[in-house]
């Protein structure tokens, strides 16, 4: 597929083909976006949630009252579960929450993310993502210019000083190196704008892992 390549002041700068095989695919499958989503969103929990032990809590070891002889239930502890100041029974501790999700599943995730993208029309491919100064006020002219609101930019191999400094004080946008491309950010933004060196490691990178496998 053919798109239209333009620069930040909303200008055409020739066309761009696109692999189908990446960018084309018809029937998007929303459950392998989902696995997807679901273990990113659960590898980057921090699971630091902790409640104390019975063994941990500050309370005396000392038996509360006598065996037998007080008509009460008997209890050999205050560290236990039911008194005020106890510990909690069960509660959360110090897990991670990372699950297994193949190396294949999540290449096929992410073509199946971008070819929705592109079948939205919400792909913008620009010819360079770079400014000659840090100006978010400049920057704003330029996203307005291309009728960017909600967007997830790829910049390339690396993210212009200049673009990052003028970006980071813009709501609902996020420039990110071709390193940080993932389902998540592809799907939570409305549009998605790539670069002719994204689109071209994009492509470089599902040749490389389909040669190998």
């Amino acid at each position: 597929m053919k798109l239209d390549v333009i620069t930040l002041d909303a200008a055409k700068a020739g066309q761009i083909e696109l692999s189908d095989a990446i960018f084309g695919i018809e029937e998007i499958r929303a459950d392998i976006l989902q696995r997807c989503v679901v273990w990113q969103l659960a590898k980057r929990r921090a699971g630091t949630h902790k409640i104390k032990t019975r063994n941990e809590v500050a309370r005396t070891g000392k038996k509360m009252y006598k065996q037998k002889g007080t008509g009460g239930a008997r209890h050999g502890s205050r560290k236990a579960a039911q008194f005020v100041g106890g510990a909690k029974t069960h509660g959360p501790v110090n897990r991670s929450h990372e699950i297994d999700l193949p190396k294949k599943v999540r290449a096929l995730a992410l073509r199946h993310a971008l070819s929705a993208k592109a079948k939205d029309g919400s792909l913008v491919v620009l010819d360079s993502a770079s400014l000659t100064a840090p100006k978010t006020a400049a920057l704003r002219v330029q996203l307005t210019k291309l009728g960017l609101k909600n967007a997830l930019v790829i910049a390339g191999p690396e993210v212009d000083a200049n673009l990052k400094l003028a970006a980071r004080n813009i709501p609902h946008l996020d420039v990110l190196p071709n390193a940080g491309l993932n389902v998540y950010d592809v799907l939570r933004h409305h549009t998605l704008v790539l670069t002719r060196a994204a689109v071209e490691a994009i492509e470089a990178r599902f040749t490389d892992e389909k040669e190998a496998a």
